[in-house]
This record gives structure tokens, C-alpha cells and sequence, in this order.
């Protein structure tokens, strides 16, 4: 009885205190990431330049007198450089979409989140935005200090300085993409006159503002809760990938210790817990407790500890780009290498090959004259005057290239058949024309009934380009 009483007491007092609420998911605490120097930041620096120069320079480059990438919606063609492809080339974007995504699943069964860690745009910005925000207010342990510190002028100004500055390049973000879709000098026309239409508006706001707040904002967010390739990149890593590690039978155990000391003597390891990889790491993540999802591979951590090495006279390589097998089992560059071309990368990298020639061959034979031909339903069969048979047929002709042609038009296939008026007609460049033909045949040519025939359209002046399309003609009984 008393154990009941104690129990029931033991309640009442636990329904006395507060309740505290669990959140289920982690507080975000602000990241002031440090500036680091060393060979990978200077990799990724360059991509930086290499995708950026890229992209804001692509929609200023001139061909034939007109934007040399241009994804017109308007008008419904792709122009890049010298082709220009219709909406019936969707094939080519498919096949564009594949390659990307079996590139990426060679490349990360080989290195890792290579594509995150240098090229993903998420990466790019961010580095830019953290440039800008140094620039602005100071290094990481500045950053802090203003963050902490109450509002006042400076740092409303600081602030002020920092937004602008995004809130500036967000905005040429989003203008520079929407000149892909939509012709630079009519957006550049429109910024004069303050112009644009409302879907222009819409992308250039819409792909600034999730540029301002990706990059400024959310920054390892994204990464961390809403890249799937983060969720999904675990089943493309096996033992034999390359990805950073730490060295735990080298680096443990950790401790402090004077600069030059043998960590042996002191019964430690190589790692003096610093915490600079922590501090270096733009999702915040510590490498020392092994690979993580949220790592992307950008290796700011192994410039860290480097640096960090060369300064305790330690051999560099504590925190390497290296595989599980490897550092289990000690190998060397050359054992490591060896293990790349296993049955996984080679079958990723034959197909990324063979896809990639299939569509080299696919552009290289692909025809700059294309026609489809409908016929006529509504008139199957017309006996003529001259007691000749006509059917009519629609021909959609395409001149996919940028010069005016002059098209000719014949027909085969029964005796006596002819095109009953002009044959003979002018294209304009990258144009597409429908076409009504009266093709006549005599009614003794054949038997009643369906025959094949043929069309053939050709480019006067250039005998290489002749295409053949098969249809039918119709005399009816």
C-alpha cells in the first residue's frame, strides 16, 4: 500500500513540474564557416570561375547574328551555336538527361560527391555568397561577434552592405537565366524601358530570390534536408570509393601537445584536436566520427589539416581523399588506382561511353531537312477533267538550317504520276512551311485501290541533302 502511495506521490510530483517540449527536429545554430587555403580550394575556386564564366558569359556570345545558345519558347527552337533544334528533338534532350545521369553515378562510384563538392550550383553560390560576406564582415570569428553583438549602425550598415550585394548578383542570376529563354538584347531592350512581361518578371524574381535565399540563407540546409542526392548517394559507395576519411589508427587517440613533439612518446596520436576540419567544413559535420551524409566532398577539411600537419612537422595525409578498403589495409596510390576500374565503374563508364557515341553519331548524321506528309482525308480520290486522279496531300517541311533554300519537290511510284502545280519553292532560314500538293496520276496507271509512292524533296544546290518519305495514292474504283 505505502508502494502504491510512493508511486502515486512519484506522479503527482512529475505532473507538478513543467513540461518541456522535444522538438524532433535540430535547432539550426549559424554556421561562420573559416576561410581556408590549400590545393582542393583552389580546385574548386577554379570551378567557380570555369561554371560562373560559363553561365553569365554564354547569353552574350554572338553566332550568325544572332544569341549562340538560345532556347527560344516564343518561337520553339533550341539554337546552340550552329544547330537548331525543334520540338520533335526531344530524343536529343532525353538522351542528354541520361548521359547527366549516369555520369553522375560513374563519378560517384569512382570519387564520391565530386559534383557537390565543385560543380553543384548549391556549392558555387554559397562560396560566392561567403566571399562576399568576409569581404564584408570580416573572417569567421568576426562574423560571430557581429552576429552576437546587439543591433546598432555599423552593423545595421554592415548588414545593409551584405544584403545589397546579394540582393545585386541574385538579381543578374535570374536575369541571366531567363536570357537563355527569352533574346538578351529584348531583355536588355526591356531593362531600358522597364518592359518585361510578367513571365519574364516572374523567373527573373522567382530564380533571384531562391538564389538570395539558398545561397545566403539556407546554405547547408539544402544539402543536409532537401537534396535527394544526399539521401540516395550511400547506394553508390562501396568499399572501393574515394572519399575523404580520417585516419583514426593514426590520429588516436587526440590531444594537445607542443609543436614538434613525437606523438608517441606522449601516447597520443597525429590528431592534436584542433577542430580547424570542423571549422573549415561548410555543413558544420566532424570527418574525425567518419563518413557522413551531409559531407559533400569539398575537402576544405583536408587543406585543414595540412596545414595543421605542416605545422606540428607531421606527414600530411591524417585527412585524404582514400577508400575504406585502403585504410584498412594500408595501400598505397598505386593499389588504390588499381581498385578504380572494378565491375560497378566499368559498367557505369561503358555505358556513359556507348550513350555518349550514340549521340555524337545521332547530331553527326542527323538531317538538316526534315518532312512529314499527311494526306488529305477529306479527299481520298478526285477524278479530274482530263479524266486524271488527284489526291492531295500536306507536306511539313523543316529547313533546320540558318541559310534560305530553294526546296523541290517530285513524286515516283506509278506511271504517269506528276505534281499538278508548282514543285519549286523558297525556305527561309531555320523556317518551317506546310504544303499543299495536287499530285495527278491516270486513272489507267493501276488498279483501283492503294499504291506506295514516293516523295522526294531535295535542296537545289547542295545534292547531298535528298530526303525520301513513302506514302500512298489512292484510285478509286
Amino acid at each position: 500500500m505505502s508502494e502504491r502511495k510512493q508511486a502515486g506521490g512519484g506522479a503527482a510530483e512529475q505532473a507538478d513540474k513543467p513540461l518541456v517540449a522535444n522538438s524532433l527536429y535540430e535547432v539550426r545554430k549559424k554556421l561562420h564557416v573559416r576561410t581556408i587555403t590549400g590545393a582542393f580550394t583552389n580546385w574548386r575556386w577554379a570551378l567557380v570561375w570555369v561554371t560562373q564564366i560559363i553561365f553569365y558569359g554564354t547569353p552574350w556570345l554572338v553566332w550568325n547574328d544572332r544569341q549562340a545558345v538560345l532556347l527560344h519558347l516564343t518561337e520553339r527552337k533550341f539554337y546552340i551555336f550552329g544547330w537548331v533544334f525543334w520540338p520533335q528533338d526531344v530524343f536529343y534532350l532525353a538522351i542528354l538527361l541520361i548521359i547527366a545521369a549516369y555520369g553522375l553515378f560513374f563519378f560517384t562510384a569512382v570519387a564520391g560527391r565530386l559534383w557537390c563538392g565543385y560543380a553543384c550550383p548549391q556549392t558555387v553560390y554559397t562560396e560566392i555568397f561567403m566571399w562576399i560576406e568576409e569581404k564584408i564582415e570580416g573572417d569567421h570569428n568576426k562574423r560571430r561577434k557581429l552576429a552576437d553583438a546587439p543591433m546598432d549602425g555599423g552593423k545595421l550598415a554592415k548588414r545593409a552592405a551584405k544584403y545589397g550585394a546579394w540582393g545585386l548578383l541574385s538579381l543578374w542570376t535570374g536575369f541571366t537565366f531567363v536570357a537563355y529563354f527569352s533574346p538578351l538584347d529584348e531583355l536588355l531592350a526591356s531593362v531600358r524601358n522597364f518592359g518585361f512581361g510578367g513571365w519574364e518578371i516572374f523567373w527573373i524574381l522567382f530564380y533571384g530570390t531562391f538564389t538570395f535565399v539558398f545561397a545566403g540563407f539556407m546554405r547547408e540546409q539544402v544539402c543536409k534536408y532537401m537534396c535527394p542526392y544526399a539521401r540516395f548517394q550511400g547506394v553508390m559507395f562501396d568499399p572501393d570509393t574515394l572519399v575523404i576519411t580520417y585516419d583514426e589508427e593514426r590520429g588516436e587517440p587526440r590531444g594537445t601537445r607542443k609543436k614538434g613533439v613525437d606523438p608517441r612518446t606522449v601516447g597520443k596520436g597525429d590528431c592534436i584536436d584542433c577542430g580547424i576540419c570542423v571549422q573549415v567544413c561548410p555543413t558544420g559535420i566532424d570527418i574525425r566520427k567518419g563518413l557522413q551524409y551531409e559531407c559533400i566532398g569539398c575537402a576544405a577539411c583536408i587543406d585543414a589539416c595540412d596545414q595543421v600537419m605542416d605545422k606540428m612537422n607531421y606527414p600530411r595525409g591524417l585527412v585524404r581523399y582514400s577508400t575504406e578498403n585502403a585504410v584498412r589495409k594500408h595501400w598505397g596510390a598505386k593499389e588504390i588506382l588499381a581498385h578504380v576500374a572494378r565491375p560497378r565503374t566499368l559498367i557505369y563508364g561503358g555505358i556513359l561511353v556507348a550513350i555518349c557515341l550514340a549521340l555524337l553519331v545521332g547530331l553527326a548524321t542527323r538531317s538538316d531537312l526534315r518532312v512529314d506528309i499527311i494526306r488529305d482525308r477529306a479527299s481520298l480520290g478526285q477524278e479530274m477533267s482530263d479524266g486524271s486522279i488527284e489526291n492531295v496531300f500536306r507536306l511539313q517541311i523543316m529547313n533546320m538550317v540558318e541559310q534560305k533554300r530553294t526546296i523541290s519537290i517530285a513524286v515516283t511510284g506509278l506511271e504517269g504520276i506528276h505534281i499538278s502545280g508548282p514543285n519549286t519553292f523558297e525556305m527561309l532560314p531555320a523556317a518551317s512551311e506546310s504544303v499543299n500538293l495536287q499530285v495527278r496520276a491516270p486513272a489507267s496507271a493501276a488498279a483501283p485501290g492503294s499504291h506506295p509512292i514516293m516523295f522526294v524533296i531535295s535542296v537545289a544546290g547542295d545534292e547531298s541533302v535528298v530526303v525520301e518519305e513513302k506514302s500512298t495514292f489512292i484510285l478509286p474504283r
